[in-house]
């Protein structure tokens, strides 16, 4: 067979075959906090997270999350961590603190593939996981990928 009618064929295969969204599943966000916690516990509580409820783009999300702590030697924030549970990979971004930080606060823009919600992990100096989440609705969806 030359390699016209190959390229062709294969072409043609492709352009058939479905197209699908790659996206997450709550059950893999779960993992990715897994993954991050291990098998201690995880509380509820003592983040500040803030994401809009009604996104119009999901292409630009501004969000901001804090941890109130006195960020010592002895007691700080070692890491923040935000998960979404659709876009195709859940970990969005990891923020890393130390007691040189003075505050243990960020903000920034993600991507947020659909309308879900949105997990913020606080890991503490002393082992702890602290986490709370943000439900959100996104009319025009980003992080879409085609298969």
């Amino acid at each position: 067979m030359n390699q016209r009618r190959v390229f062709i064929t294969s072409l043609t295969a492709l352009t058939l075959s479905p197209w699908q969204s790659a996206s997450a599943t709550p059950s893999d966000a779960m993992q990715a906090m897994k993954a991050i916690v291990g098998n201690r516990p995880v509380n509820t509580g003592r983040i500040y997270f803030e994401l809009p409820p009604l996104v119009e783009n999901g292409n630009l999300v501004a969000i901001k999350f804090s941890v109130q702590s006195p960020m010592t030697q002895n007691d700080y924030v070692k890491a923040i961590h935000i998960i979404a549970e659709a876009n195709p990979l859940p970990n969005v971004v990891s923020c890393y603190f130390t007691p040189l930080s003075g505050k243990a606060e960020a903000s920034t823009r993600i991507r947020l593939a659909d309308s879900q919600k949105v997990w913020a992990l606080a890991q503490m100096s002393d082992g702890s996981f602290w986490r709370t989440s943000v439900d959100t609705v996104v009319t025009l969806s980003a992080c879409t990928e085609m298969i």
